[in-house]
């Protein structure tokens, strides 16, 4: 039975002093309203350690928002599978448009790291989407065909217990535009449609796929009515506590 979920990706956002303020803000908040979803917050790597310490014993979840594919080694500014693990984080955001547009992620490299965190037993929130091109052009389907196949598609089916996918259209991320929530549905039963066509109806129903683009809290119950949209990967509407407790709550 695939879960709801609202996860947060604060980007490179928050000093150490306001990581902490908005988590006590979010455990307040959210402690108000008793969420009938799970909730993640991805704060900057340098935070991670004293946020899992900071959500302890609440409802909320630290995940990160990047790993690097090798072990260890000479990786200058990188963090690895371990160094997750050991501080306790069980989740990585991997994929991500800006890792794919700003720092060249391929499908290769994401093959790698999709590989690393899976042997080192971290939940995965692997991202993909088209660019404004490729929804004028009406070659959206294909690209986000491709960008699955390449990667996560070719899992062993073990693999899908840790997996959650989160379809981001790019042309809605921080622009203020956002698909609307028949477009979101309609590509999200797209994707759950290759899930099924790969390994079949159970792990198709089981996976979670998230929406993420411009979610905001007077969208969010509509966007997540959706049958096939099963929460939201949220980014500026997550640095403010009042507005990402708007969005868990519309579950």
């Amino acid at each position: 039975m695939r879960k709801n979920i609202v996860a947060g990706n604060w980007k490179m956002n928050n000093n150490a002093t306001q990581t902490k303020a908005l988590i006590n803000d979010l455990k307040e908040t959210l402690g108000v309203i008793s969420p009938n979803c799970r909730v993640l917050i991805s704060p900057t790597s340098i935070n991670l350690s004293s946020a899992v310490d900071a959500v302890h014993g609440s409802v909320i979840e630290v995940s990160a928002q990047n790993m690097h594919q090798a072990l260890s080694g000479a990786y200058t500014g990188e963090i690895s599978a371990d160094m997750l693990q050991d501080i306790g984080v069980k989740t990585v955001i991997l994929g991500h448009s800006e890792r794919r547009t700003y720092f060249g992620e391929n499908d290769v490299m994401l093959t790698e790291k999709v590989s690393t965190a899976l042997k080192n037993n971290l939940e995965i929130i692997f991202c993909f989407g088209e660019l404004l091109e490729d929804r004028k052009s009406e070659n959206h389907f294909k690209v986000v065909e491709s960008q699955l196949k390449n990667v996560v598609l070719a899992l062993d089916a073990s693999a899908w217990k840790n997996i959650v996918l989160a379809y981001e259209p790019v042309w809605a991320i921080g622009t203020g535009e956002t698909a609307s929530p028949e477009q979101a549905q309609e590509m999200h039963a797209f994707i759950r449609s290759l899930v099924n066509s790969t390994y079949g109806k159970t792990i198709a129903d089981d996976v979670s796929i998230l929406y993420g683009g411009s979610v905001k809290p007077s969208n969010a119950q509509e966007i997540f009515s959706k049958e096939d949209v099963d929460g939201g990967l949220i980014g500026g509407a997550s640095l403010n506590a009042i507005d990402f407790t708007g969005i868990v709550s519309a579950f």
